[in-house]
């Protein structure tokens, strides 16, 4: 409802308008043949200017005038709008409504031709203007979406919560339901820091009524309790009246309570050495969170992982975290399809295609997530314009895969791709992409016409305004400083963002300094140093950072088993984790939103 504005506002404004209308005049000579009601358009600009020549009352001439200005915004004829408006200001009358409708199309105009911060910047009505109620409906659903579009959600919920407050029941409950979903993917302590807005009762009670369900989710008993607290407090709220769908469900599920937890890993083989840091991460979650009356058993996949699964079953298991390698999960999913598997399970990888079952979940650090993240992280900040340079193999091929498919959804745009090689060829894949290389080429041809005495230098590209590198710790030290040199002087320098897997290992100040300003993305635990990442570095010194995130991964999926029936009954649910905020999509795939860094003065600071 809030994508576009419908221009003759909503059809029970227009019906009301029309009855009050009727009931005011009486046929007689004087009867207006144009309806000057402002709350619909329903004739072209030219007939309202012509009424607005014949009317003799000020009032009646402002309002034919305002609707010849919302009639030439309909036709997309701005200038015109524009002029009309600014011609009217001076002798604008003192109608509360006729100042409001002012304001209203004088926004429109700005959002159209300058921005929509300048729309907001003009879309205000003092608080304690009394307006029509179609009037009030306008401007909070326009205001809604202005702030959508600039990506302020918090602003965009306040007007929302206002909105529904002048709407008819059904459609009340339809911008109820946008207020839910634009809430979901808000972080647990940013809605807590808005949620005591005495200001606005029903925003704040929204605000706070999805603090709960996030806090408590894990928890029905608690969760049960909380509500029935909220209820009490805010009887005449809007979803005191009607729950969200999606929080009903997180009551209804039954939480998984195992005290008999199995684990499947390759303990021994070659791929042993992969699944270490994972056995030390759950061991380590089991130690600092788990009782004594539940068991964590583990069991070796490299013997046959359909032995080590009947195995586990056979000891009592009441849940599975396991297995980890691809083939693995691949063979389990067979049994899977033959109703062979018996108990809850928690995979430690995924496969690009299988069946979703209501209690299998699949956990992994997905390189393609992490793309798809960061695409939404640039979309969030702002980006219009990105460029890839991506590593010329398989992971960076899907991980730009995985970004343009995120972006396109976003944008309705595809990003622009640039795949580079090793040694000299990834120079010329920077130069290229930054046009560089076009305009050194116009360099030569002047210089060949009018002499080597001429002096130029190169331009780079001025439309981009953002970098994703996708690359390798050892490739980003080579790319960065091609960046450096093939921007032009004449360019303004653009945001630079990578992934975790060029982040580098050691603690080089002077190889860090080289990275200056490049925001990076990784997982919260690896993004400052704490009690947990001093002990892990102490007792394991020879780990690098893709093992420490091994062992993190570990330590989250033991303590996702007790939230996951609530993580996907409930999809606004995130888990604060070690390895980011994670929540389950409807197939039971955990999702992670990650930290984001900044080199900043040879050291990485997060954001």
């Amino acid at each position: 409802m809030l994508k576009r504005l419908n221009t003759t506002k909503f059809v029970f404004a227009a019906i009301l308008s029309a009855v009050l209308f009727g009931c005011a005049t009486q046929p007689t000579e004087n009867k207006q043949a144009i309806d000057s009601s402002m709350a619909s358009v329903e004739q072209t600009a030219n007939v309202y200017l012509s009424a607005a020549s014949n009317a003799k009352q000020p009032q009646i001439r402002d309002r034919y005038l305002l609707l010849a200005a919302h009639a030439y915004i309909n036709d997309g004829n701005f200038v015109a709008a524009n002029k009309l408006l600014t011609s009217m200001k001076a002798d604008l009358q003192s109608d509360l409504s006729i100042q409001a409708e002012y304001i209203y199309l004088s926004a429109r105009v700005a959002e159209n031709t300058s921005s929509d911060a300048d729309a907001l910047a003009i879309l205000r009505y003092p608080s304690q203007w009394k307006l029509p109620q179609w009037q009030r409906v306008t401007y909070h659903q326009y205001k809604a979406r202005l702030f959508n579009q600039t990506k302020q959600p918090i602003d965009e919920l306040r007007q929302l919560s206002l909105l529904s407050l002048y709407l008819p029941q059904q459609q009340a409950f339809e911008v109820n339901d946008t207020i839910w979903r634009t809430l979901q993917p808000l972080h647990e302590e940013t809605i807590k820091s808005f949620m005591s807005d005495n200001s606005n009762p029903t925003f704040s009670g929204w605000l706070q009524l999805a603090y709960i369900a996030k806090h408590y989710a894990v928890d029905p008993s608690q969760l049960v309790r909380y509500l029935g607290e909220w209820q009490q407090a805010n009887p005449n709220h809007p979803g005191a009246a009607k729950l969200p769908s999606d929080l009903e469900q997180a009551l209804n599920a039954k939480p998984f309570k195992p005290q008999n937890i199995a684990v499947l890993l390759p303990l021994t083989g070659r791929r042993a050495s992969v699944a270490e840091p994972i056995r030390q991460g759950l061991i380590a979650s089991y130690m600092a969170a788990f009782e004594d009356n539940v068991e964590l058993n583990f069991f070796d996949t490299n013997l046959g992982v359909e032995q080590a699964y009947q195995a586990a079953i056979a000891a009592g298991a009441e849940f599975v975290i396991g297995p980890l390698l691809p083939s693995a999960v691949e063979e389990l999913q067979a049994l899977n399809e033959q109703d062979l598997l018996t108990v809850p399970q928690l995979y430690l990888n995924q496969t690009d295609s299988f069946t979703p079952e209501n209690d299998q979940f699949y956990f992994s650090l997905s390189p393609a997530q992490e793309a798809s993240d960061a695409a939404q992280k640039l979309y969030e900040d702002g980006i219009t314009l990105p460029l890839l340079l991506v590593s010329n193999d398989s992971t960076g091929k899907r991980m730009a895969e995985s970004f343009n498919k995120k972006w396109l959804e976003l944008t309705e745009d595809n990003a622009e791709v640039h795949f580079y090689d090793r040694g000299d060829q990834m120079k010329l894949t920077v130069q290229e992409a930054l046009g560089v290389k076009d305009s050194q080429a116009r360099i030569a041809r002047i210089k060949e016409l009018i002499g080597n005495n001429i002096e130029a230098d190169f331009r780079s590209r001025r439309d981009i305004d953002a970098i994703y590198m996708i690359s390798a710790a050892k490739d980003l030290v080579l790319l960065k400083p091609f960046l450096d040199v093939n921007f032009s002087v004449f360019a303004d320098p653009v945001a630079l963002y990578t992934t975790s897997r060029s982040r580098l290992s050691g603690s080089s100040t002077q190889s860090a300094q080289e990275l200056n300003n490049l925001m990076i993305s990784d997982i919260p635990w690896l993004m400052g140093t704490n009690t947990e990442t001093t002990m892990v570095k102490k007792l394991w010194s020879n780990w690098n950072n893709s093992q420490k995130r091994l062992y993190i991964m570990g330590y989250d999926a033991l303590d996702l088993v007790n939230r996951l029936a609530q993580m996907r009954a409930f999809p606004g649910y995130q888990f604060n984790g070690r390895s980011g905020a994670l929540s389950v999509d409807e197939n039971g795939v955990i999702e992670r939103k990650l930290s984001w860094g900044k080199y900043q003065r040879g050291q990485l600071r997060p954001l």
